[in-house]
């Protein structure tokens, strides 16, 4: 929390099917909150973060 990402930065790893699949940021960012805990099961669409557009 607090940190500043750029476009293209890897900000999470999602495993699905045995498979580490690297989440990037959209856009220059700073991450305002995680949203998800480590581990917890997450559904295709879930909000993982809150986010501030820089």
């Amino acid at each position: 929390v607090g940190s500043t990402v750029k476009k293209g930065d890897t900000i999470a790893i999602i495993e699905a099917m045995k498979i580490m699949n690297e989440i990037e940021a959209e856009f220059d960012c700073r991450i305002a909150e995680i949203l998800v805990a480590d581990g917890q099961p997450v559904e295709f669409g879930m909000p993982l973060f809150a986010v501030e557009k820089l």
